[in-house]
């Protein structure tokens, strides 16, 4: 099974309910299929943001890329993701992750469990929403039959192992994490090892499950100045923009090309960027249409 392209855009910070709405229609209108709001303090909380883009739009699904399964108790996830399902006519996309930044649970007042722990608490999250999703009894109930589509993101062994058997949309992250945030973009021969990985948890659901990554950053010309804010996070050794799947360089249709190469090579067919790279990305979606 082949899915078609899909592109999203993920939202972050935002100073007004004006701004907001604008800029969900803008994503909207430039033809981005999903809008994303990430789960980090100091961003807007997801469920909120998201039930007031589902106001401000027509047709885009809504997605929580991703949420932080240790910061929450399944029983209330599952009410207010079948609320914002609900209240949206189903256009919800659940996305779960173990969550990376130590200094964010400490504001939150919620311990920081080990990477283990993490982990098994998004295997234990989507068994329980899938439960609770399933059952005739629950209240509310999801719009969507079954719950809103389960979308899970990782990188490590275990963490796509989960995914691979309870998601139905895997989020590569393309980047290797540490207990304070920092970010390492993978490289094409780490990417190509995690795919392998993935597609041999995944056994017979290969090709079911939609694959996603979050494409970084877009550059229409390498220069040293384009290049210093990733910097810090390239491999050391590896410092071309094109030994990086999360990174795209050229012309529109160079990087269309490069889309079309991830979907031949990996099977990745939904594209997510982050909000500042939102205008530069929108000509790839109408050539890649």
């Amino acid at each position: 099974m082949t899915h078609d392209f899909r592109f999203g855009v993920t939202m972050r910070s935002i100073r007004s309910r004006t701004a907001w709405i604008e800029k969900c229609r803008q994503a909207e209108a430039l033809g981005f299929d999903v809008v994303g709001v990430p789960d980090h303090l100091g961003t807007l909380a997801p469920f909120p943001a998201l039930m007031l883009a589902a106001e401000a739009t027509d047709q885009v699904r809504l997605t929580t890329f991703v949420l932080n399964a240790p910061f929450y108790s399944p029983a209330l996830l599952a009410r207010d993701a079948a609320t914002v399902d609900l209240l949206s006519d189903g256009r919800l996309e659940l996305g779960l992750g173990a969550g990376y930044v130590e200094s964010e649970f400490d504001r939150a007042a919620i311990p920081f469990p080990t990477a283990r722990r993490r982990v098994d608490q998004v295997a234990e999250t989507a068994m329980a929403l899938r439960a609770l999703f399933t059952d005739e009894s629950h209240r509310p109930r999801t719009a969507q039959p079954g719950g809103p589509p389960l979308l899970i993101a990782g990188w490590g062994d275990r963490l796509l192992g989960i995914a691979a058997h309870h998601a139905d949309i895997v989020a590569l992250t393309g980047a290797r994490t540490d207990d304070a945030g920092h970010l390492t973009l993978a490289t094409e021969a780490e990417t190509a090892r995690r795919v392998t990985r993935l597609t041999d948890a995944l056994g017979e659901r290969t090709g079911t499950v939609e694959l996603n990554i979050l494409i970084q950053a877009l550059f229409s010309d390498v220069t040293d100045d384009a290049l210093a804010p990733v910097r810090p996070h390239l491999t050391a050794g590896v410092e071309r923009p094109e030994d990086y799947p999360t990174l795209l360089v050229g012309t529109p249709q160079d990087m269309a090309d490069r889309l079309w190469e991830l979907r031949e090579r990996y099977g990745i067919t939904y594209f997510s960027v982050l909000d500042n790279n939102m205008e530069a990305f929108a000509p790839l979606i109408a050539r890649m249409r």
